[in-house]
């Protein structure tokens, strides 16, 4: 950021006043926030620290003079980025240019008042019992806590323990807030509509999604509803601010990207009619929420807004996958011959719902990602959690898998039937029975998940029912179980290398 000219220049210059009245604001807040990284309990604390940043625009009406003229702007965030700083006259742009700028941050407080008063004349207070005794004289030094004062009377004292300083005046060069100040030169005098806009920390935003299920059998129903919530610790408030949400993996360089850019890409959102919620559009790779009404963002604050209306009666389903094999291998260096490696374990039966994000399913809107909450109605009406999950960002038209824990009365075991290995055919043969029963008092569905983890290159030779190839390593046996009763499933897989 470049200095203000020489004094001498300065003092040549008019100043522009400045209308403070009936901010413009629009913001574009950014998150880099993992689904369940911030703590809710602790969101105070966090500051600079939030995983996110804003891009504020704040639309003023000034008045500038014909020619130079210094342009003093006190109302911006704490947390500014002052290399994002521009400044642009919407009523006359191409004749209207910022020749230098600069951010003043050099902010009062006691020590910088003492240092600034070393040499001058100074008041102490020192409360000795119910009596406040005042000192005066010249402020020789104020380090490491402790006041040197020289008296009227020529004597030196020194005040380790005082209660207040009084200071004659504020010392040129020290400001209460952080200030922004511009060299303007302007062909138009008068008023112009103008817009500062910045990037700043101590902001981001993040998605939660509640579910109502409803179950039937096998299959379900449910109601979506998808809220957002918006930190703001960025140190300014913004009443009535136009609000956007950037969801996407957006690259930061070490130098932040000029604010201009970024304005120009979100000024393209469409226009949104007052009082309605959230509407989304494409944003280059990403997607922008454009809120369609005006909200207050107050600083130090947590707002929560519904990104889209409660979804109801999308379809869904339930599963029961019973696991107990161990996970395949991301790389073989070569098959795994141990016999006992997987061969007798007992598992578990995870509970999860599954949806499709369609629009013929009443969804179908992109989903940010975020944690999704489930709750079910119990015997006596009234609902109750069961579980939860994390999203990652979910385009339209995927389908999205919820774990919401495991179940309580299905169990199973799986366990070697037979292991053999041709060291000449370089072949194993290895042969399994999983055993599943249902303790519920009615009928149940569990898929029996197998993981093929010695080789990338098998065969099932042999099994008592049908399978469904998962992936490249898995196999899902599905399996319907009467109540109180139990089902098994036997195969044989033969790995070859």
């Amino acid at each position: 950021m470049r200095t203000l000219l020489a004094t001498g220049i300065a003092a040549a210059m008019t100043t522009a006043a400045l209308a403070a009245d009936n901010p413009d604001y629009s913001l574009t807040v950014y998150s880099s926030a993992q689904p369940g990284q911030i703590s809710t309990e602790n969101i105070a604390d966090y500051g600079a620290g939030l995983p996110g940043y804003a891009l504020v625009r704040d639309g003023r009406k000034m008045t500038l003079q014909s020619g130079n003229g210094v342009l003093k702007f006190t109302d911006v965030a704490k947390r500014i980025d002052a290399t994002t700083v521009a400044f642009e006259s919407l009523t006359d742009p191409a004749g209207t240019r910022v020749v230098e700028q600069n951010y003043q941050f050099d902010l009062v407080n006691r020590d910088k008042l003492l240092e600034r008063y070393v040499g001058e004349h100074v008041t102490v207070e020192q409360q000795r019992g119910d009596t406040l005794e005042r000192l005066s004289g010249v402020l020789l030094s104020s380090a490491d806590g402790t006041l040197i004062l020289q008296r009227d009377s020529g004597e030196v004292v020194s005040i380790g323990s005082y209660s207040n300083v009084l200071f004659p005046s504020l010392p040129g060069g020290l400001i209460t807030r952080p200030t922004l100040v511009w060299l303007v030169n302007a062909k138009q005098a008068g008023t112009h509509d103008t817009r500062v806009s910045y990037q700043t920390r101590g902001m981001t935003w993040w998605s939660d999604y509640n579910i109502t299920l409803r179950e039937s059998g096998n299959n379900c129903d449910m109601d979506l509803s998808a809220w957002v919530t918006i930190v703001n610790q960025s140190g300014a408030s913004y009443p009535q601010a136009q609000l956007k949400l950037v969801a996407g993996e957006v690259n930061r360089a070490p130098a932040p990207a000029p604010a201009p850019m970024v304005r120009m890409k979100t000024m393209a959102a469409p226009a949104m009619a007052a009082d309605e919620g959230f509407q989304e559009s494409s944003l280059f790779e990403y997607h922008l929420y454009t809120l369609g009404r005006r909200s207050d963002l107050p600083d130090n604050s947590t707002k929560q807004l519904e990104l889209f209306p409660t979804a109801a009666k999308a379809g869904c389903t339930k599963q029961l996958v019973f696991t107990a094999s161990p996970q395949p291998w991301s790389h073989w260096a070569a098959p795994i011959q141990e016999q006992n490696y997987g061969a007798t374990t007992q598992g578990t039966v995870g509970a999860f719902l599954e949806f499709e994000n369609k629009e013929t399913n009443k969804l179908g809107m992109p989903l940010p990602a975020g944690r999704v909450r489930v709750n079910q109605a119990s015997a006596d009406g009234t609902l109750e959690f069961i579980g939860e999950d994390l999203i990652k960002h979910t385009p339209r038209n995927e389908t999205l898998r919820i774990k919401l824990g495991n179940s309580f009365d299905v169990v199973g075991e799986r366990r070697q039937t037979g292991f053999t290995v041709d060291t000449a055919a370089k072949t194993i043969t290895e042969s399994f029975e999983v055993s599943i029963r249902n303790r519920k008092k009615t009928a149940a569905r569990v898929i029996a998940r197998e993981y093929l983890y010695r080789w990338s290159d098998w065969t099932v030779v042999e099994k008592n029912r049908d399978f469904v190839k998962r992936d490249a390593a898995t196999i899902d046996f599905p399996l319907d179980i009467p109540a109180d009763g139990e089902a098994k499933t036997t195969y044989t897989v033969r790995y070859k290398w």
